[in-house]
């Protein structure tokens, strides 16, 4: 496992820059945040066991995602028994196997297959290091899934998961505007 230094603070907007009323809003406390990503991860794990197999052995190891954009970083632990997804505010320091990094917008059309992840990665939107076993096989099992992470992620959201998607796919179009 690494343990890389302390992932940085994204540059703070200034006032210009941030929309709306999120410039006069507090950032969003972390321990709300963790339910729903648990949530999230048991949900996807359930309906696509699939992505374990593929996993194999790697479903053990752990994936640092790092939105470099935000103020905070994930821990995907895909692990069968215990699936897990954690938020961790910047500056803290993590054992991790893989590291991904991009902007928000990269990783989640990424994730959810609109982009080709090596495209990003030679165009330097996307960096990875770690075990690249690991990376392989991640990408592999997410390539191979039937469904969309996005439509998968909305649906945890039961009866708002109509407006949920729409949101996912206004960012999208956000996206393809200001890549």
């Amino acid at each position: 496992m690494v343990s890389d230094p302390p992932l940085p603070r994204p540059p703070r907007p200034d006032d210009s820059s941030a929309k709306g009323l999120s410039r006069f809003l507090p950032p969003l406390p972390l321990f709300a945040l963790q339910p729903l990503l648990g949530h999230i991860v048991t949900t996807i794990a359930g309906r696509h066991p699939e992505l374990f197999e593929r996993l194999g052995d790697n479903c053990k190891k752990r994936f640092l995602i790092d939105p470099n954009n935000l103020p905070f970083f994930l821990l995907l632990q895909p692990d069968p028994e215990r699936p897990q997804l954690k938020a961790h505010r910047r500056g803290q320091t993590i054992a991790h196997d893989v590291h991904i990094s991009g902007t928000f917008m990269t990783l989640l059309r990424m994730i959810d297959g609109q982009t080709d992840s090596d495209a990003l990665f030679f165009n330097r939107e996307l960096t990875v290091t770690g075990d690249t076993e690991a990376i392989v096989a991640l990408r592999n099992a997410l390539d191979n899934m039937d469904a969309t992470l996005a439509d998968d992620v909305a649906a945890c959201f039961g009866p708002l998961s109509r407006p949920v998607r729409g949101l996912f796919d206004m960012a999208f179009r956000r996206g393809e505007k200001n890549p």
